[in-house]
């Protein structure tokens, strides 16, 4: 081929005939997932910068329920300083 990707003359789920026959069809093989590779990597580089404003969107959302609820827990530690019978 003129691109330089093996051009399969046999049918290698048949008998093979020729002996380079399996190694070509590895090769095809081979080059169909570095190319599922190579997409499936595009894809993640376009959703990197989403998947980093969303998960800085939850760490905030997390921060903000954590420091709405840290009154329970402070109110919680001063009686429990205060109790004569905390040990």
């Amino acid at each position: 081929m003129p691109d330089g990707s093996p051009h399969l003359t046999c049918d290698p789920y048949s008998t093979i005939k020729e002996p380079e026959c399996l190694a070509k069809w590895q090769i095809v093989q081979l080059q169909k997932i570095a190319a599922v590779h190579d997409a499936t990597l595009a894809m993640h580089r376009r959703m990197a910068p989403l998947q980093d404003k969303l998960l800085r969107h939850v760490e905030r959302e997390i921060d903000e329920a954590e420091e709405a609820d840290r009154w329970k827990y402070e109110d919680d530690d001063d009686e429990d300083e205060n109790d004569p019978f905390h040990v």
